[in-house]
């Protein structure tokens, strides 16, 4: 099995918009998912993140803050899977909660192992 990172995004403050009751529904659909990957033997990590951020575009540049007031989109969280192939890698993926939200959905990529990564 290969472990493949699901990363997420969506648009910038959706979450800030939802009503405690909603956000609460929101985090149950999250538990369940996770929980779902746990019985299923295929999740291995995953974390939210914050939008305390800092963007390098060199080595010699500076480290400038985000997110960005101009993006639309930002990345909220990531979670690492095992699967055999991307193709049951995005299965896993189908079950992302937030895809109805704005511009929710979910980059899946292929982990390098070993000496590659």
């Amino acid at each position: 099995m290969k472990n493949f990172m699901l990363i997420f995004f969506g648009e910038t403050g959706e979450y800030d918009k939802l009503s405690p009751e909603e956000l609460q529904r929101r985090m149950g659909n999250w538990g369940a998912w996770t929980q779902k990957m746990i019985s299923d033997g295929v999740f291995v990590d995953g974390k939210g993140l914050t939008t305390n951020s800092r963007t390098l575009t060199s080595k010699e540049g500076a480290a400038v803050d985000g997110p960005y007031l101009d993006i639309k989109e930002s990345v909220g969280g990531y979670y690492i899977v095992k699967a055999e192939t991307i193709e049951d890698a995005v299965k896993i993926a189908r079950d992302y909660p937030d895809f109805d939200m704005n511009g929710g959905g979910v980059e899946v990529r292929e982990c390098m192992s070993g000496a590659e990564g």
